[in-house]
């Protein structure tokens, strides 16, 4: 794998680096790749008993997926097949047989917060940030999958709170919101995670695994397609506007269509 995403074995903890520090993390559509493929080579090998993914550079867990990317996108078509792919992906991370734990610095934005919100437990920082504030920044959308999720760990109020006034949660919110299991300082976090992973490898497999997966099916049960929404807002004259703009540093002018 590309060295913009790391896979590294630890004993029996397998270790996911988010390595593009001086783009805030922001996830290349190999990173996405790259994610899929760390959680086949978590269920595949028997050694793996914990799956822990962070950002380096201490300033992004991940920010986004590299908006530079949509700049190639020409319908609303195109908005279904990428929310289609993240979804895969977020749907792999999910199922992911042994406990899974992001671990946050600085900001979790976007596609990051979509992967930090599909692992099991999320330990931060007092300096990170949580949000997707694309009603201000690209005007585009998520997909169903990922409000579902938002709802699921946030509540319906949060996060139309968290969307419709595109604000960046502090990692104090997070935590009270019960999104952010251990929030600790940065100079405590290396003992805390050792902590957290200790734990974790003591405990049944079995157990975790029904734990996550009858969370997981709880979750999906109800959910419905989404498809035309995504079609709608990324087909848009507003997305298509904003993607320039916001690679140049321009305000956008919102029109609604």
């Amino acid at each position: 794998m590309s060295e913009e995403l790391i896979v590294a074995a630890d004993g029996p903890v397998l270790r996911v680096t988010f390595n593009r520090p001086g783009q805030h993390n922001a996830l290349t559509w190999a990173m996405w790749d790259g994610l899929y493929d760390a959680c086949e080579r978590a269920d595949a090998s028997a050694e793996v008993k914990v799956l822990v993914l962070s950002g380096a550079g201490g300033r992004a867990f991940v920010a986004g997926t590299d908006i530079s990317q949509f700049s190639s996108f020409s319908d609303g078509s195109d908005g279904v097949a990428y929310e289609r792919k993240v979804q895969r992906i977020i749907d792999r991370l999910e199922r992911v047989k042994v406990p899974t734990v992001a671990v946050i610095q600085g900001y979790c934005v976007g596609g990051g917060l979509v992967v930090a919100a599909a692992c099991d437990l999320r330990l931060a920082v007092p300096g990170a940030r949580f949000g997707a504030p694309i009603a201000r920044t690209l005007g585009n959308c998520l997909s169903m999958n990922t409000y579902s999720l938002l709802v699921h760990h946030l509540g319906p109020a949060r996060t139309l709170d968290m969307l419709l006034r595109a604000r960046m949660y502090t990692a104090e919110e997070a935590h009270a919101a019960g999104f952010v299991a251990e929030l600790c300082t940065a100079e405590e976090l290396p003992a805390r995670q050792a902590e957290v992973e200790e734990r974790l490898l003591g405990h049944a497999p079995l157990s975790m695994w029904a734990a996550k997966e009858a969370v997981r099916r709880l979750r999906v049960a109800g959910l419905p397609d989404g498809d035309d929404i995504v079609s709608t807002v990324f087909g848009s004259a507003d997305f298509h506007a904003a993607v320039p703009a916001f690679l140049a540093k321009q305000p956008v002018t919102w029109q609604g269509h």
